[in-house]
């Protein structure tokens, strides 16, 4: 009877272990060319600083690390009138010092705001792309608070105009999701963090999330994870058993890069300019 038990219970190990394996395992097959992250650093929302004239996702900061010859990550969402813009936050509060968000604004209404007390203006996703014009790499991260992901259609039609390197990822799996089924040779990454710790509301969607268990569903190119939980075994295994790239966030100092050599392909940074790329 005991060995009986025994028995089970190691065959349900087993199959878990199985079964977890397949819930987290990225794209295998007909995988998109990621030679991009051979461009290993990564401006976070540009070359920017907040208390200057080059505020984050600004058209200033973006310009900066151009002339640097960084590939940058930057953060676009899709304003009431279906316009693709470059902000992070969902509110405005932190950056322009306003009530209200951006979805529930149009781009005209939008523009009567500055970024951090600067000149400088809530760029379109359109302008950005016109700028750069294939000089730097970009990641191109979508925000979607819901699991309303209809502006993807705005944002990928921009994208499949641009001649230049880029991907996109996202927290929202769903934004994932829509772009496997309408641009699927898009390069695509999850980006995750390990919530619980961060002290971000905890239910099964976030533990889901922490541990990359929708990429059966959407089938990443690569994981970008939060560098201060890089132990997380979902990211090791994607890193390690199934080789996919990793990119680390939010990288911001010198110390840290060179603690995660090795650990990632790519770096998005901010707040330093890292040695390696002063050394150019």
């Amino acid at each position: 009877m005991i060995l009986a038990v025994i028995k089970i219970t190691l065959c349900s190990i087993a199959a878990l272990a199985v079964l977890y394996l397949l819930a987290i395992m990225p794209r295998m097959i007909r995988r998109p060319d990621t030679s991009l992250f051979k461009k290993r650093y990564f401006a976070h929302r540009g070359l920017h600083d907040n208390g200057g004239d080059a505020p984050e996702n600004s058209m200033a900061a973006f310009r900066k690390a151009v002339e640097t010859g960084l590939g940058m990550e930057l953060d676009v969402q899709v304003t009431k009138d279906g316009v693709p813009v470059i902000f992070h936050d969902f509110k405005l509060e932190r950056i322009c010092g306003v009530e209200g968000k951006v979805v529930n604004h149009t781009y005209g209404e939008l523009q009567a705001y500055t970024l951090c007390h600067s000149g400088e203006r809530i760029p379109k996703l359109s302008d950005l792309l016109e700028m750069v014009d294939g000089r730097v790499p970009l990641i191109v991260e979508i925000k979607a608070e819901t699991a309303d992901v209809s502006g993807c259609a705005a944002i990928d039609g921009l994208l499949r105009a641009y001649h230049g390197a880029y991907c996109i990822e996202s927290f929202n799996p769903m934004v994932l999701w829509w772009f496997r089924r309408n641009h699927g040779n898009v390069v695509r990454g999850q980006l995750s963090s390990n919530f619980r710790k961060e002290g971000e509301y905890w239910n099964i969607l976030y533990f889901a999330m922490t541990h990359l268990l929708f990429n059966f569903l959407t089938k990443p190119d690569f994981i970008a994870y939060n560098h201060k939980f890089s132990e997380e075994p979902g990211r090791r295994i994607c890193r390690r058993l199934y080789r996919h790239p990793a990119a680390a966030w939010t990288i911001r100092s010198e110390r840290d890069l060179e603690a995660l050599q090795g650990e990632y392909d790519v770096f998005i940074f901010d707040s330093f300019l890292p040695a390696r790329v002063k050394q150019r």
